[in-house]
């Protein structure tokens, strides 16, 4: 199973559309998870319409409408892991204990939010995934998503892209 998650993506606000690169992986993609801040429904319905499938959630920047239509957090279960998807977690410090307390039947943590690529592991084994963003790099040197895949209930192959 193919995966690309996204975040932070803030169009039209940063970015006119997201990059040709992102709709090749999108198309390709088995499941696409996006952690919030899409600003305007005319992504989601984008992105639900050119998917296979969508999980996803709203962020501090979405307005009504999409919270209409998204819940604060997602869960899912593919090929055997357990996803959350959450666009805030909070400060870099501690997160991964918080993460592991909140979220304890969880395999994959799916977060947005910082616009910093992360990707780590706490103690209980929780994996915890941040793609950044492919239209806002703020202080990071690229705009970034991610890819993976699920295979026998392992999340295997993760690649940070840079755009």
């Amino acid at each position: 199973m193919r995966l690309v998650i996204l975040a932070d993506t803030h169009v039209p606000r940063r970015a006119r559309r997201l990059p040709a690169q992102v709709w090749r992986s999108v198309e390709e993609a088995d499941v696409v998870i996006h952690a919030g801040d899409w600003v305007e429904v005319s992504l989601l319905d984008e992105l639900e319409a050119r998917s296979s499938e969508l999980i996803g959630v709203y962020g501090n920047n979405d307005g009504p409408e999409l919270r209409a239509r998204l819940p604060e957090i997602a869960r899912a279960e593919l090929d055997g892991l357990r996803f959350a998807v959450v666009h805030e977690t909070g400060a870099a410090k501690g997160r991964e204990q918080r993460c592991a307390a909140a979220f304890p039947d969880t395999d994959v943590l799916v977060f947005g939010h910082s616009h910093i690529p992360w990707d780590s592991l706490a103690d209980n084994g929780l994996r915890l995934l941040n793609p950044g963003s492919p239209t806002d790099r703020r202080r990071q040197p690229h705009c970034t998503y991610l890819t993976a895949l699920i295979a026998d209930a392992e999340l295997t192959d993760v690649r940070l892209h840079r755009l």
